[in-house]
């Protein structure tokens, strides 16, 4: 596993929702350049969430101290306020501080009606949708922003499924689905202006085409043929990006001195790889919603050509 430069050495950071896909990818990303990471989510060796998938926080955790930082997991539903109120207080018992901040929790995959107009998408599915999505957000920045605000610096990002002008222009899925990935655009947006007055950044930012562990097997390929499967996946195989790439693009904001320019705004993996230098684990920067718009949604046949 490559090690990076320790820029997050001294640095303390919570991922929530760190079992798997971005928030496995941005926890190792942060442990690369030398950060403490507190890794959460609700699968444990123990116990397993509703996904009932073998991905464990422990693992994470695991990832995060063989890539250069130190990884704590801890078990927490983000749901549940008491659990989060006592995850910030441990932080803060432990660290004296929290320099980042990772809204990750999601978990809603298996609850999506694809395009199901919304009196016919199952309403429980759908609100269960906008827990896991929008309040488990909400619960975490009450908790721990107070913790965050109390050094100048601290940075806080929301991670959604898309950049603010392509859901503007773009229906997503489903009702429910548009609003949860919508909800902590303006969420990063509101709570800029909140952290302001403390010397604080909060912004949005969305992976591309993610090869999540449950996406790969969607698709039946693994991290290791992905690339040979074009023909077969077209516009996933051709553009699709690891975790390590949108937790690079975390961990470059987490170590930019600047990185307060970016508040209130709305970025995606690719675009901070030009402006930040950074690759994904392959060497590539794949630029996933440029090409969504110039390629795939254009109806053209598949073509990473440009566009990693």
């Amino acid at each position: 596993m490559e090690r990076r430069s320790g820029a997050l050495q001294s640095k303390v950071a919570l991922v929530a929702g760190a079992t798997r896909g971005a928030g496995r990818g941005i926890a190792i990303a942060l442990g690369e350049a030398g950060a403490t990471v507190y890794c959460t989510g609700r699968s444990t060796r123990q116990k397993r969430s509703e996904y009932d998938r073998p991905e464990t926080i422990e693992r994470t955790a695991e990832l995060v101290t063989e890539a250069g930082g130190r990884g704590i997991a801890v078990a927490v539903d983000h749901l549940e306020s008491d659990a989060v109120a006592a995850l910030v207080a441990r932080i803060d018992a432990e660290q004296g501080r929290l320099d980042v901040l990772v809204n990750d929790v999601w978990g809603g995959e298996k609850l999506i009606d694809w395009n199901a107009p919304i009196w016919k998408h199952d309403l429980s599915a759908g609100l269960r949708m906008l827990e896991l999505g929008v309040k488990t957000h909400l619960v975490t920045a009450h908790h721990a922003l107070g913790l965050l605000s109390r050094n100048p610096g601290g940075l806080h990002v929301e991670v959604t499924d898309g950049t603010a002008a392509y859901n503007r222009a773009n229906y997503r899925l489903s009702t429910f689905y548009d609003l949860a990935k919508n909800a902590p655009l303006r969420l990063a947006f509101d709570l800029a202006r909140e952290l302001e007055p403390y010397g604080c950044t909060a912004l949005a930012l969305s992976p591309g085409w993610l090869r999540s562990e449950m996406m790969l097997e969607a698709f039946g390929v693994n991290e290791s043929n992905w690339r040979t499967a074009t023909a077969e996946n077209g516009h996933f195989a051709a553009i699709s990006e690891s975790p390590r790439f949108v937790g690079r693009a975390v961990a470059a904001l987490a170590a930019d001195p600047s990185v307060h320019a970016r508040t209130g705004g709305s970025f995606s993996s690719g675009e901070l790889a030009r402006d930040y230098g950074f690759t994904d684990v392959d060497g590539s920067a794949p630029d996933c919603w440029r090409y969504l718009v110039e390629v795939q949604d254009a109806g053209l046949p598949a073509d990473s050509t440009g566009y990693r």
